[in-house]
């Protein structure tokens, strides 16, 4: 089975996602691995943002690949599939969030929408003193996890997975003039010197590959198998 998902994955003419939908829902199951493969950085990217826990974020991933393997036949082409799958990773964490909150005891109060002073580590995080592009890469991270999740989200998807901005409004249900507006002020919270100075290295923040890719591949597969 594996070896048919990776037979595809190494054709010059990739197939669309449409075509392994179609596919898959005919009865090649194993093709499902393509779409994992192709999304698993976006799909981690998107809970990341959302949960702020790495843990976390991957068993989002693997419910959200699930889920979309059952509502697969739902998949209208209305919009992009890679658009219909990451609304369901952003439904899917945001669930998980909102059982924690009712899971705790003591709440945090009102976050005055996002705009209470953010202090991004000033001291420990100037860039004047990051030395390497891993430490910046790092202090990317931290800075765009430190911001209010609204803002962090559509940070996420624009500036680091490089979603044009009609596809995450379309992900996040928003408008476009809104995306536009939450990541303007999101670029000013994490502070605009830290990403010029980051330059290419955004594109490399939460990075998602290698043995983490399999394991999450292997799961959903192991998953889809035996429903």
């Amino acid at each position: 089975m594996e070896a048919i998902a990776t037979e595809k994955l190494n054709t010059t003419e990739p197939l669309t996602d449409e075509e392994v939908v179609r596919r898959v829902l005919q009865g090649e199951t194993a093709l499902f691995e393509i779409i994992m493969r192709r999304y698993n950085q976006r799909i981690y990217r998107i809970a990341r943002g959302i949960l702020r826990d790495d843990a976390e974020a991957e068993d989002v991933m693997q419910d959200a690949y699930v889920r979309a393997y059952a509502h697969l036949n739902q998949f209208a082409g209305r919009a992009q599939f890679s658009t219909w799958l990451s609304r369901i990773a952003i439904h899917e964490a945001l669930a998980r969030v909102r059982r924690r909150q009712r899971m705790e005891q003591f709440g945090t109060g009102d976050s005055n929408d996002g705009e209470t002073e953010m202090n991004l580590m000033a001291t420990s995080l100037n860039p004047e003193q990051l030395t390497s592009a891993a430490e910046l890469g790092k202090a990317l991270e931290d800075a765009i996890l430190a911001i209010p999740e609204q803002y962090r989200l559509v940070l996420m998807l624009r500036d680091v997975e490089q979603m044009p901005t009609a596809e995450a409004a379309a992900a996040l249900e928003l408008t476009q003039e809104n995306v536009k507006v939450r990541l303007h002020r999101a670029r000013a919270l994490v502070r605009k010197e830290l990403f010029a100075r980051a330059g290419t290295e955004a594109l490399s923040a939460f990075g998602f590959m290698g043995v983490r890719c399999d394991r999450v591949v292997a799961r959903v597969m192991e998953q889809i198998r035996t429903r």
